[in-house]
């Protein structure tokens, strides 16, 4: 019989946000077990834009014109694409998502996400060092790009918004964006440059620095089915394929599964999924220096170490429901005649699943009704950004340090 695997704290979950949570353990003297029952990294911190986006102070929120509704509605923009059969389940989340994107309730979710984003890049810049991984960072930034006087007058006016938040914003006329992209169609008119964001050209590499870092520090990971855990003598036990691990205190970072779990232990919140795809190409005539958002159609260009990436907006159904690549198949022609492309790299297009609270805000922070238990999940699509600040913030919590932020916003039973 294998003895019992003991630390101080377990991490369930070993994507970037349970790896990056990991390590901040690590730096306040705990003693950590980390489990995933599959490879770390391969779930949703896999496919990504790869961006730490140091200006995504505006969350996501739900469309409130009638206009961009109405194509929505009517699956006219790839941007997102839903389900029928999956609507009706998903309409209460989707009723909470609309109200807290209203006028009244969307300050509250900025000023929630603000001290995530601002320590976005500085809480992770310290990892990336000591993980060995700086020759993954692009430090380039991301451009949003348009085609229409409607793009161009919404992404300026965020432009705006943005420099109130003290980001550093670059407005760019078409000569000025083909410069720095030659490679891309005359048909843009101009674009925004955020050169405060980093970029990731491999995130699965990322997280497997970090978990090399980890275990050199000590850290233990083990296969293991976060289901498993329960509560026994005061102490938070899972099934390895090691035996038994446990520990007097478990954080469980499992992101789309995250809610999964923190329902079967009586915790209820407003939480769905947003399904996104990726395809990798290869370049014909230039290489990007940048990733590059479409504003018009919803999707980025993400220079990677594979080639280039090409994201898809939100898939509105089940997080297990077959795989539906419709938006790629989309957008790949309208990517081609933004910048060359050349073959699909991909046998497959990649599928995830991003978890999204209505509210726009991660979970993160204590169980109210259980010793021990602790929730840093939901960072929907800014897993990546904030997980160095997420898992800063959590530590401190169970470490009984001060915060670097208030965790109220961040609390499993504000739903």
């Amino acid at each position: 019989m294998n003895p019992e695997q003991t630390n101080d704290v377990m991490v369930l979950g070993a994507g970037i946000v349970g790896v990056t949570l990991a390590l901040k353990l690590q730096d306040h003297g705990h003693q950590v077990t980390l489990v995933d029952r599959g490879v770390p990294g391969a779930g949703t911190s896999f496919g990504n834009a790869g961006l730490i986006e140091r200006s995504s102070v505006f969350p996501y929120a739900f469309p409130r014109d009638l206009r961009t509704l109405l194509a929505y509605a009517l699956q006219r923009k790839p941007a997102a694409h839903y389900h029928w059969r999956a609507l009706i389940s998903l309409l209460p989340w989707l009723g909470a998502y609309w109200r807290h994107s209203s006028p009244q309730h969307y300050p509250a979710a900025i000023a929630g996400a603000l001290p995530l984003v601002e320590h976005s890049w500085s809480e992770h810049a310290p990892l990336i060092e000591a993980a060995g991984a700086t020759s993954l960072v692009n430090h380039h930034g991301w451009i949003k790009v348009w085609r229409t006087e409607e793009s161009e007058h919404a992404s300026l006016f965020q432009a705006e918004q943005s420099r109130d938040y003290g980001l550093n914003v670059r407005i760019l006329s078409r000569n000025e964006l083909h410069e720095k992209e030659p490679g891309l169609s005359p048909v843009l008119k101009g674009g925004v440059h955020y050169p405060d964001s980093r970029q990731i050209q491999d995130p699965l590499d990322l997280t497997s620095a970090y978990l090399r870092l980890f275990e050199k520090r000590g850290g233990s990971f083990v296969r293991g089915d976060a289901r498993s855990l329960e509560l026994q003598d005061k102490r938070w036990r899972v099934q390895t394929e090691h035996g038994s691990a446990s520990a007097p205190q478990v954080a469980v970072a499992l992101g789309p599964w995250g809610e999964e779990l923190a329902s079967r232990l009586g915790y209820r919140l407003s939480m769905g999924v947003k399904r996104g795809y990726h395809m990798h190409f290869g370049s014909e005539t230039s290489r990007l220096a940048h990733v590059i958002v479409d504003l018009d159609h919803g999707y980025a260009l993400a220079p990677m170490k594979k080639g280039i990436r090409l994201t898809t907006g939100a898939e509105f159904t089940h997080r297990d429901a077959p795989p539906t690549p419709v938006q790629l198949d989309a957008l790949e022609p309208i990517a081609r005649q933004l910048h060359p492309l050349g073959e699909r790299l991909d046998a497959m297009p990649w599928l995830g699943s991003r978890p999204c609270t209505s509210d726009m805000l991660p979970v993160i922070g204590p169980a109210p009704a259980h010793q021990g238990l602790w929730f840093c999940f939901g960072h929907a699509h800014h897993g990546l950004t904030q997980a160095a600040s997420s898992g800063r913030l959590l530590a401190e919590m169970i470490s009984g340090s001060e915060t670097f932020a208030d965790p109220a916003p961040y609390r499993i039973d504000r739903f």
